[in-house]
């Protein structure tokens, strides 16, 4: 069983660069494998370890580090290897929304505890926006929520500008899988002059792990960027698999579907894709399985 843990935490790291191979050598030591992605204005990732001894190593180190000792992290379980290796990578945003002026350690919104998230939702003064991706929203959302349709986090601003008369006088309420995207829509929206902003602490994830499902207001399945796919109540694993082309969640039923190819491309992304692209993802599965026969 391989321990899980996504965390993410704002701070301010002068030289991210200088972090990074302390960090790697580590997480190999520990047989750590997922991505962490620093930036000078923090770390996030998941991680996945053969432990929970493991995993905690990995989390003490990040603690020490500048401004994290209040880091947080959601533990989950596995029976499968979520991840293939461990990356650790350097980039200018930690979930990028390319706002410069968004600064999350200068002011949130209003952090809402998993329990009181289905009364705050309810109210007919709030409007309850999914921050996600379109293919994230399309397997999962809490009723009622309002769908930007956007395919990255970066188009959430242009989404703004161009609805924010529908939501004149309205409290928004603002949610994602682990919290993070959130921090900044939330500082975004305050810079905008929106007033009465909140957001669920913790994430879907945290709803689904702590709301009984009899309780819940959340429809289907939720996303999550490992082997899982897609999880739901009580973190258990969803019925989703990933299409090795575009990286979108299917159905199993899918695989029957017009344009499916595993390892190539679904009925999602089948003619989004050149032939070109085709071939070589064609030539990557074939990678992946002279490796697994090499490994039995």
């Amino acid at each position: 069983m391989y321990t899980i843990a996504a965390l993410y935490h704002f701070a301010r790291f002068d030289n991210p660069e200088a972090l990074k191979p302390p960090l790697l050598d580590l997480c190999l030591s520990q047989g750590i494998t997922g991505t962490l992605l620093l930036a000078r204005e923090g770390v996030n990732g998941t991680i996945a370890g053969p432990s929970q001894a493991a995993v905690d190593a990995v989390l003490a180190h990040l603690r020490s580090l500048p401004g994290c000792d209040g880091l947080e992290h959601k533990y989950a379980k596995s029976d499968v290897p979520p991840f293939g290796r461990m990356k650790v990578r350097v980039k200018r945003e930690i979930v990028t929304m390319g706002q410069p002026d968004v600064d999350p350690l200068a002011g949130t919104g209003h952090y809402v505890a998993p329990e009181d998230w289905n009364d705050l939702i309810n109210r007919d003064d709030v409007a309850v926006i999914d921050t996600r991706n379109d293919y994230e929203v399309a397997i999962g959302t809490f009723e009622g929520a309002i769908d930007p349709e956007t395919t990255s986090f970066g188009e959430f601003p242009a989404w703004w500008e161009a609805n924010k008369e529908r939501f004149h006088n309205k409290k928004i309420a603002m949610f994602c899988t682990g919290g993070i995207r959130c921090e900044k829509s939330t500082n975004f929206l305050l810079g905008q002059g929106v007033e009465d902003v909140y957001h669920l602490k913790g994430g879907i994830l945290k709803y689904l792990e702590d709301v009984p499902q009899e309780d819940s207001t959340w429809n289907g399945s939720c996303f999550v960027f490992d082997n899982r796919v897609s999880v739901e109540h009580g973190l258990k694993p969803g019925p989703h698999l990933l299409c090795h082309g575009c990286r979108r969640p299917i159905l199993p039923a899918d695989k029957e579907r017009e344009g499916y190819e595993a390892g190539v491309s679904c009925h999602h992304c089948v003619n989004e894709t050149t032939e070109c692209d085709k071939m070589r993802f064609r030539e990557r599965q074939k990678q992946i399985a002279l490796a697994k026969r090499r490994k039995w």
